[in-house]
């Protein structure tokens, strides 16, 4: 039962201020009982997961807060930050420029290395596909020539 109210107990002060650390301090728990309790209860993990999203939400919504009221303010870094991240028109933006030359044309020559090389990739290809079916009809074939010749040989 002690157990149990330690870790409501840490559960809320997580709620508050989503840092493990500060929620051992606050509540009297070790790190290492808070993550063997994580290890070996699913429960509980799933509890702290849920409470460090509500406890980050929060935290989330108290520095919106903060950045509005400094926008309020007339804080040129808040209205900056706030435009970067929330205006498409002003957000930093990464203009990409090349520069391409233009392509030399293949010789004679390199062009018929490189069909060569396409028509031998694509007869090796077909080997490959084909080596384990033909090797199974080989191999029923050379069999039966086997059976034959030792046919003959009695």
């Amino acid at each position: 039962m002690k157990s149990k109210r330690a870790k409501e107990l840490f559960l809320n002060h997580i709620k508050k201020v989503p840092i493990i650390q500060v929620a051992c301090e606050k509540s009297g728990i070790s790190r290492a009982t808070i993550y063997r309790w994580k290890d070996k209860n699913k429960k509980f993990k799933k509890e702290l997961e849920t409470a460090l999203r509500e406890g980050e939400d929060l935290v989330n919504d108290m520095s919106e807060s903060q950045l509005i009221s400094l926008i309020r303010d007339k804080n040129f870094s808040a209205i900056r930050f706030w435009l970067n991240h929330r205006h498409n028109k002003f957000r930093d933006k990464l203009d990409v420029t090349a520069h391409v030359d233009k392509q030399e044309e293949l010789t004679p020559d390199q062009k018929d290395v490189i069909r060569k090389a396409l028509h031998l990739a694509s007869y090796n290809n077909d080997n490959l596909n084909n080596k384990q079916t033909y090797g199974q009809k080989n191999d029923k074939e050379s069999d039966k020539g086997n059976s034959k010749a030792n046919d003959n040989n009695k």
